[in-house]
């Protein structure tokens, strides 16, 4: 099919797009509900796949996907790992969403590595807890400040001790926060052979997707967890969906393409893979980490979460201690890329970033910038592989 950026749903009756957002297509079976990732979307195509699980420090059991090999099933020697991990409201889906020869986590198994899929609380794979439930608020009680200090050092921990290896890590956009956050900590550099950062979200000044910019000033996660009383964020559900409606009904707030008003004018979606990501995506996520996120962007700044007048009981201070971008080891070997259509990985804001990493070594640190790209192009875009992957791969082997 060819390439477009979505032009042809613009013309779509508003309502077609909320049905498809929230409640998906239909028609592809089985679903990752019924059996999981490896056997609704690996195994059809005819890779190996593995599902394994492992428990947070704070009880959360969360489910990983392993591709071991490539689809002619040859080991061919020591195959580096490396771990893929998606954004906010997504899951482990996102590298499996095109075809074959056009979603990473295939692209990197066919070219020698042994990937593994991560996927944070919450979503399909990782939604049980060793003494909570999903219907439990207590369940949802997490901001992505417990991604960085659990979810993230487990499902490194588990790639680690099962192949017993650095490994590579590969983030997109909420994936890249919680790795920038755990590395300006100190955590699990040691372990890590390098790190890939699409899209990467630090700062959120700059943001320029009029919905997501509406969403954070009105301060979506207080007023849905004060005003409504939620405690889980699941665009799939009534209360939210009603939310995102009175959103969609400021002016200037263009609802009729909703991937185009959160993401940017992306180039390079094909129906196929939309139609996909309307079944599968998108995933529940805790109301309190979507405050987090409205927090960075209202702050300007880059801290754990703010509890207001409770910081004091909890930090010690009166406002949240700040993670220092600048702490991250100057020697980590570090790949950016990021795209000139970003509505919320803005090129500003990863200038920002830049500023923070200005003492890294330099032969450690890889810029890569794609003009064209928005911020779905770079996990869902048909040409992702020539455009991006190939020069990250290139990277992974220069380690």
């Amino acid at each position: 099919m060819a390439l477009h950026s979505f032009s042809y749903y613009s013309q779509l009756p508003f309502i077609i797009i909320i049905f498809f957002f929230f409640h998906g297509e239909g028609g592809f079976s089985p679903s990752p509900e019924e059996v999981g990732i490896c056997e609704a979307v690996v195994r059809p195509y005819g890779y190996k796949c593995q599902e394994f699980e492992v428990t947070t420090e704070d009880g959360y059991i969360l489910g990983m996907q392993r591709i071991p090999v490539g689809r002619n099933g040859v080991i061919g020697g020591a195959r580096q790992p490396v771990l893929l991990q998606h954004g906010v409201l997504m899951d482990g889906m996102t590298w499996l969403l095109n075809s074959p020869e056009q979603s990473l986590a295939f692209v990197l198994a066919d070219n020698g590595f042994d990937v593994w899929i991560g996927n944070i609380r919450g979503t399909r794979s990782s939604n049980r807890h060793v003494s909570l439930t999903p219907s439990d608020r207590a369940y949802w009680a997490w901001s992505w400040d417990e991604l960085v200090e659990n979810d993230f050092p487990a499902m490194v921990d588990l790639v680690a001790k099962q192949t017993k290896q650095k490994l590579h890590y590969v983030g997109h956009s909420l994936g890249t926060l919680i790795a920038l956050a755990s590395f300006s900590e100190g955590r699990l550099v040691d372990k890590l052979r390098s790190a890939a950062l699409l899209c990467p979200i630090a700062y959120l000044d700059h943001m320029k997707t009029k919905l997501g910019i509406l969403a954070a000033r009105l301060f979506v996660g207080e007023i849905l967890s004060n005003l409504l009383g939620l405690a889980e964020f699941n665009p799939k559900g009534l209360e939210a969906s009603k939310y995102l409606k009175i959103l969609c009904s400021y002016p200037d707030v263009n609802c009729y393409d909703l991937l185009t008003a959160f993401t940017g004018n992306n180039c390079c979606l094909n129906g196929s893979t939309v139609q996909l990501f309307l079944q599968y995506e998108p995933q529940p996520t805790s109301t309190k980490n979507m405050v987090h996120l409205a927090q960075t962007f209202r702050d300007g700044a880059l801290t754990k979460y703010n509890y207001g007048v409770n910081n004091i009981q909890r930090y010690g201070q009166s406002t949240p201690p700040v993670y220092n971008l600048s702490n991250i080891p100057n020697s980590l070997p570090l790949y950016l890329s990021y795209g000139g259509r970003d509505s919320l990985s803005d090129t500003e804001d990863v200038e920002h970033l830049l500023q923070d990493l200005k003492l890294h070594e330099t032969d450690q640190l890889v810029l890569h910038y794609v003009q064209n790209f928005a911020h779905a192009d770079f996990i869902m875009g048909v040409s992702a592989k020539q455009v991006v992957y190939d020069s990250m791969m290139a990277f992974f082997r220069q380690i």
